[in-house]
C-alpha cells in the first residue's frame, strides 16, 4: 500500500509539532511493510535525503509566505501524489486540509488529521483565520477518514461538524533516553536539578514572553531558566522574544534535538508549558516521560491530559505562573512517575496503519462523495 504524506513541513529534525509527530510515526508505520513517502517543503530541508528509517522523501518548492506556503505545497503535492499512484493521501493540519477535494476529484482517498484549531495562534490575522476555518471544514467534510489528537478535538468537530465517526488517536512520546553526562548543562553554567526547562516555537501563543516576565520578577536568587527553540520565520515577535531573553539573563539553546535536548529533560528540576493554544503539547509529553515536575497553563489540551490540578495555572496570569515557579523550585526535588501508556508510539503507528487498511479495504476508489458516513458513530482502534 502506497501512502503519501503532506502538511507537514518535512523530516528528520524539523521543528514543530506536526514534524515530530511525522518523524515518530512513519518509521514505525514504514516497518509493517507500507510504502510511506513524505513530501516535504524544500525551504525547510537542510540535508540531501531521499530516505529516512524506510520512508521515502521527496523535496517540492512552495512560496515563501507562512499564510499560504503549506497550502500551496500541498496542492502540489497532491498532484505528485496522483503521478505517484498513491493509494492514500494523509493531509496533516487544517490549513493544508483545504485542498482535500482536489485529492477527492484526483480519485485519492483521504486521511486527514486534525491537530488543533490553528486559527486561534496569535501570529494569524483575519484573513488567514477565516482560510484555516475553511480548511477544516472543508478536511472534516471531505475527507474520507478524520484522526484528530485529543478527546476535546474529537467533540468540537462533532458539534461544528456533525463528523461523529472520527478517529481519536492521540500524539506519542518515545522511550526516554536519560543522560548521565552532565557536560552539556554544565557547558551553559547550570547544575543537575538547579534550573527551569521550558521549549517551543517562538510564537505568541506559546507565551514565552509571559515566562520570561514572571521569571523575572522571582528577584534574586531564583534557578537559571532555560528556553529551547527558535522561530521558524525570523519576525517582530521572535527577535523581541530573544531581546527580552537576554536581558533577563534566560539562557537561550537555539533549535536542538538529540542528546542535548535529552540532556536538558534528564536534569531539569521543572518543566514549565505557558501555551494559549496547542492541540495535544508533544513538549508536555516528552517532558513527563523524563518524569520531571510540571507547570502547564489551563487550557483546555492541557487539561485533557490529566494533570493533578496543583500543576496547572490560569492561562495568561503571570503572577500565578510566578508563584507556582516559586513554589516548584523550593520543594525537595522528587520525579513523577505519569503514567504514558496510551502515548506510545508505537501503539499509535498501529492505530493509524489500521485506518489505511480500513479506507482500502472497505471503500472503493471513487471520486468526491460529499459527507459520506459522516453521521456514523465515533470510533475506536
Amino acid at each position: 500500500m502506497k501512502i503519501v504524506v503532506t502538511g507537514t513541513r518535512g523530516i528528520p529534525n524539523i521543528l514543530g509539532g506536526v514534524e515530530t509527530h511525522c518523524e515518530e510515526l512513519y518509521p514505525r508505520i514504514a516497518l509493517k511493510e507500507y510504502d510511506i513517502t513524505v513530501i516535504r517543503r524544500k525551504n525547510y530541508v537542510q540535508d540531501s535525503l531521499k530516505e529516512y528509517r524506510e520512508v521515502q522523501l521527496i523535496d517540492i518548492s512552495t512560496i515563501k509566505q507562512k499564510s499560504f506556503e503549506a497550502i500551496v505545497h500541498t496542492f502540489k503535492a497532491i498532484l505528485k501524489a496522483k503521478k505517484l499512484h498513491a493509494d492514500v493521501v494523509h493531509i496533516h493540519a487544517i490549513g493544508p486540509a483545504i485542498t482535500t477535494p482536489l485529492a477527492r476529484l484526483l480519485g485519492l482517498k483521504v486521511v486527514f488529521t486534525h491537530h488543533g484549531h490553528d486559527y486561534n495562534r496569535d501570529k494569524w490575522g483575519t484573513v488567514a483565520k477565516a482560510i484555516l476555518k475553511y480548511g477544516e471544514r472543508i478536511g472534516c467534510m471531505y475527507a474520507n477518514e478524520v484522526i484528530v489528537i485529543s478527546d476535546v478535538i474529537n467533540q468540537f468537530i462533532q458539534q461544528k461538524y456533525k463528523r461523529h465517526n472520527a478517529y481519536v488517536i492521540y500524539n506519542g512520546v518515545s522511550v526516554p533516553n536519560f543522560i548521565s553526562s552532565t557536560a552539556y548543562i554544565e557547558s551553559m553554567g547550570i547544575k543537575p536539578q538547579q534550573y527551569i526547562f521550558a521549549m517551543g516555537r517562538f510564537v505568541p501563543e506559546k507565551k514565552f514572553h509571559h515566562l520570561i516576565r514572571a521569571y523575572s520578577s522571582l528577584g534574586s536568587g531564583k534557578y537559571p531558566l532555560v528556553l529551547a527553540g527558535d522561530a521558524d520565520f525570523e519576525d517582530a515577535y521572535s527577535k523581541e522574544l530573544k531581546n527580552l531573553a537576554k536581558h533577563e539573563n534566560v539562557i537561550l539553546t537555539g533549535f536542538i534535538k538529540g542528546e542535548k535536548l535529552q540532556s536538558l529533560l534528564t536534569h531539569a528540576r521543572a518543566f514549565v508549558l505557558p501555551s494559549s493554544h496547542e492541540g495535544l503539547p508533544i513538549s508536555l509529553l516528552e517532558a513527563m516521560s523524563y518524569r520531571l515536575p510540571v507547570i502547564a497553563s489551563d487550557i483546555p489540551a492541557n487539561l485533557a491530559v490529566g494533570l493533578p490540578s496543583g500543576c496547572y495555572f490560569p492561562a495568561g496570569n503571570e503572577q500565578a505562573l510566578a508563584d507556582c515557579m516559586d513554589k516548584i523550585t523550593k520543594e525537595k526535588f522528587q520525579p513523577v512517575n505519569y503514567n504514558m501508556e496510551k502515548y506510545d508510539w508505537n501503539h499509535i503507528a498501529e492505530q493509524v496503519a489500521k485506518v489505511y487498511d480500513k479506507i482500502i479495504k472497505h471503500q472503493p476508489c471513487q471520486k468526491l462523495r460529499i459527507k459520506a458516513d459522516s453521521h456514523e458513530k465515533n470510533r475506536t482502534l
